[in-house]
C-alpha cells in the first residue's frame, strides 16, 4: 500500500496572502491598462521598470505580448513575474507548500504570472512546464479560477 500523507496541522495547509503593492504603483499600472493595445506595452514595461516587484506589470506585459503573437516575450514575462513573485510569497512565510488563492487579489499578480508562463509554455512547445505550471495552479487553489480576464490563444 502507497503511503499516503496526512496533514495533522490544525485547520489543514496554510494560506499565504502577498502585501499589497504601493498605492503608486497600482495607479501607473491602471493607467497603463487604460490606454490601447499600441501604446500599452511601452507603458507596462515602464511601470515594470519603476516597480519591479509589481507582478501584476510582468503578468500583463505577458499576456500583453501573447496578444501581440510574441511568445517568447511573454514567456519571458511571465517568467520573471513567476519567479519574482514566487520571491514574494518566500518573504510573506510561503515555505514551498500551502494555499495561494485567487480570491486574495494581492495574489493575482503572480497566479496570473503562473497562469501566462504555463499558456506561453504550451505555445512554444514546452509541454513538459505547461503541464507543471497547470498542476501547480492546482496545488495553490485547487477550486481557483482566475475572477476577471483572458489570456491570449496561441
Amino acid at each position: 500500500m502507497a503511503a499516503t500523507p496526512i496533514d495533522l496541522r490544525p485547520g489543514g495547509l496554510p494560506e499565504t496572502v502577498l502585501d499589497p503593492a504601493p498605492p503608486a504603483a497600482i495607479a501607473a499600472w491602471e493607467a497603463a491598462m487604460a490606454l490601447g493595445a499600441a501604446e500599452q506595452g511601452a507603458a507596462l514595461a515602464e511601470v515594470a521598470a519603476r516597480w519591479p516587484r509589481l507582478l501584476e506589470a510582468w503578468a500583463e506585459l505577458g499576456r500583453w505580448a501573447a496578444s501581440e503573437g510574441r511568445h517568447i516575450e511573454a514567456y519571458a514575462y511571465c517568467r520573471v513575474g513567476y519567479h519574482r513573485g514566487l520571491d514574494a510569497l518566500r518573504a510573506a512565510g510561503w515555505r514551498g507548500s500551502g494555499y495561494v488563492r485567487w480570491a486574495e487579489h494581492t495574489n493575482t499578480g503572480f497566479l496570473w504570472s503562473l497562469l501566462g508562463l504555463g499558456r506561453c509554455a504550451a505555445a512554444i512547445g514546452e509541454h513538459d512546464e505547461a503541464d507543471r505550471c497547470a498542476g501547480f495552479l492546482m496545488q495553490l487553489d485547487p477550486g481557483g479560477e482566475p475572477s476577471t480576464g483572458e489570456w491570449p490563444q496561441a
